[in-house]
């Protein structure tokens, strides 16, 4: 293997800094430069959003690609490829892959990857919901990672793609700035109108479809009829705002409600929990759970795609249906009668994640994976743009 590190690009075509996001952040941030040389390919708008969280090494290029039509975004893409003479270009989401994956192989990039963030039920309609062009763009990846099993199976199963290109490795993060004794913020509650005794239920997720905070909205009169003074934070900012104050109104639930938009201060509002709620539809493998757990919260949340590799029912905390805000009351209730029982689960969920969810072992398997698929590349005949490139 060549003694230069490999030169390695992420791509990303989102404007919003969420999950996926802070998985590319948290590979920006861990992987050892004797080995990679970091680029990011992404629009201006994450970007600004990233802001000075980039570490200062990784060269950054803005880049939207707009659709299949958008020849401009392609080309500034192409351009970056071949300046940086990029070995590796790993793109995130599909959404990303299927417009960089085959640019990326007409520039002769050597290993192209992809991974996969979710299981995209949100997929219909007889083109989409057949995945022929997801089988299509999936000839020009070279190897695919999947952040849970359900992600690997719906690869392996509805994309058809051979098992043998894909891996498991879960996302990580750094869970050592989330402290089970840490106090939350000296005024927090009051600024929020909180009384010191009242039951804090606490949702970190954007205000869109998918997050199901709908479901927790009619969840709530039951939960307040037992437990009147508990209280609902909604960290988090997306188009569903409007939409869900005005439920919270008509369900009587607005004045134990709070939505304080985007805050970047995760371990504070986590400080501030009794328990969290993650009523998703669909998650890949979600952060916010790791997060919710490490800093000693226990957490409700639906059975969902990779929610159950984090919150283990009955272990680490409890899941319930999809959908079901009769079963979601019933869970809140239970645990908010519980302080002992919330304890014991927020405990052994803190030893699950920092065990299973670490930065140091993402950042290790990833590591790993990218060396794979190098050694793998180095032992193919190399076309021959890829060969000129490396000897310039």
């Amino acid at each position: 293997m060549s003694t230069q590190p490999i030169s390695l690009m992420f791509f990303s075509n989102s404007t919003v800094r969420a999950g996926v996001e802070e998985h590319i952040l948290e590979l920006l941030r861990g992987l050892d430069r004797h080995l990679f040389k970091l680029h990011l390919a992404c629009p201006k708008e994450l970007q600004e959003k990233f802001g000075e969280d980039i570490p200062k090494d990784v060269q950054v290029m803005p880049v939207m690609i707009d659709g299949i039509s958008d020849i401009g975004g392609a080309i500034t893409l192409a351009r970056a490829l071949r300046r940086h003479k990029i070995q590796i270009l790993h793109a995130h989401m599909f959404r990303a892959s299927l417009f960089a994956s085959p640019i990326a192989r007409l520039c002769g990039v050597p290993v192209v990857i992809e991974t996969s963030h979710s299981r995209e039920p949100w997929r219909s309609g007889w083109l989409k919901s057949k995945y022929i062009v997801d089988r299509l763009a999936g000839t020009c990846v070279s190897r695919f990672i999947a952040v849970s099993s359900a992600c690997a199976q719906h690869l392996t199963g509805n994309k058809r793609v051979d098992p043998s290109k894909v891996r498991v490795i879960h996302n990580g993060c750094n869970l050592q700035k989330f402290d089970p004794q840490r106090p939350a913020p000296s005024g927090l509650r009051g600024s929020l109108g909180f009384g010191e005794n009242d039951p804090i239920l606490l949702v970190l997720a954007r205000l869109e479809p998918q997050k199901g905070h709908h479901v927790l909205l009619d969840a709530m009169p039951d939960v307040l009829r037992e437990f009147p003074n508990a209280r609902l934070v909604c960290v988090g900012d997306g188009a569903l705002r409007d939409s869900l104050e005005k439920q919270a109104r008509t369900l009587g639930v607005y004045d134990s409600l709070r939505f304080v938009g985007y805050q970047s201060n995760t371990p504070d509002w986590l400080a501030l929990a009794d328990i969290t709620v993650l009523p998703s539809y669909y998650e890949g493998l979600p952060l916010v759970a790791i997060e919710s757990l490490a800093a000693g919260k226990t957490i409700v949340a639906t059975a969902v795609d990779g929610t159950p590799d984090v919150v283990l029912n009955g272990e680490t905390g409890l899941t319930v249906p999809v959908g079901d805000s009769k079963l979601m009351a019933e869970a809140i209730c239970a645990l908010l009668r519980d302080p002992q029982r919330r304890q014991t689960l927020a405990e052994a969920g803190r030893r699950h994640v920092l065990e299973a969810f670490s930065a140091r072992k993402f950042i290790r398997e990833t590591t790993q994976f990218y060396l794979d698929a190098w050694a793998e590349h180095l032992h193919k005949p190399m076309r021959p743009q890829v060969e000129a490139a490396r000897q310039s």
